[in-house]
């Protein structure tokens, strides 16, 4: 089974970047998108043998995502049953068979933090809400998480120490995020691999010179990550700042 995820950062603009051609290019059974920033009726694109599931944010033009499935889930539900977090779009979870598998955009702080303290409520909210699905079956996390964890998953890491995404707060409440669990399954497959990023900034042209950050994950619960095959970064995508992320389960 093959799984994308992408933070399109605009479904209806990356729809004009190329979308398209990495989709059926890719042929993946599941493309898990964040940041939508559309609603259902505004989702053009309807490829044959896909079924797709919208969260949209209830304001316009703002965070949501979205599922494209060709394998029939079991059960499909949207947010995580708190009504603080439910209102912005950020979390599809879809069983199937032998594992759920969540689709999550996680919260940005901000540049001057001032979403810090919901973000850090948020965490521990999501985490809770992961627990309970491994309770039942295996879980497959995966979306933009906003936070590089360690200093190997930024390319200034001293530079960037405190500022949003690299803040002590945000990368401890990764450690607990994995310490609860879950495996980072990227680095379960490449622990020492540098350089290998997932987004980039759109000024100065740093994605040429591979200055970024690997903020998107695939998250795997500890009793499943035998059967990760490999995971894959791919950096040769455009239409967004971040680039599509696959993972391989056996």
């Amino acid at each position: 089974m093959r799984i994308v995820s992408w933070n399109v950062a605009g479904f209806r603009a990356v729809l004009k970047k190329g979308f398209e051609e990495f989709f059926s290019g890719n042929n993946a059974d599941v493309f898990c998108l964040q940041e939508v920033k559309a609603l259902p009726e505004q989702i053009t694109f309807h490829p044959e043998g896909y079924q797709l599931y919208v969260n949209p944010a209830e304001k316009k033009g703002y965070s949501g995502t979205a599922i494209y499935t060709r394998i029939e889930p079991l059960s499909v539900s949207y947010g995580i049953g708190i009504e603080e977090h439910d209102h912005e779009g950020r979390v599809i979870t879809m069983e199937f068979a032998d594992f759920y598998l969540v689709n999550v955009y996680v919260p940005n702080v901000k540049r001057e933090l001032t979403r810090l303290d919901y973000l850090m409520q948020w965490e521990d909210d999501f985490r809770a809400y992961l627990k309970n699905l491994r309770e039942r079956k295996p879980v497959v996390c995966c979306g933009d998480m906003n936070v590089a964890h360690q200093e190997i998953d930024i390319k200034n890491a001293k530079a960037n120490i405190g500022n949003a995404g690299f803040t002590w707060e945000e990368r401890g409440k990764m450690t607990e995020m994995l310490a609860s669990g879950l495996v980072d399954a990227f680095r379960h497959k490449y622990p020492d691999k540098k350089d290998s990023y997932t987004w980039w900034s759109y000024l100065g042209n740093v994605r040429a010179r591979n200055i970024g950050w690997r903020i998107d994950y695939f998250l795997v619960s500890e009793d499943f990550s035998e059967r990760i095959q490999d995971v894959i970064h791919h950096t040769e995508i455009m239409g967004s700042d971040h680039c599509p992320i696959e993972i391989i389960i056996a």
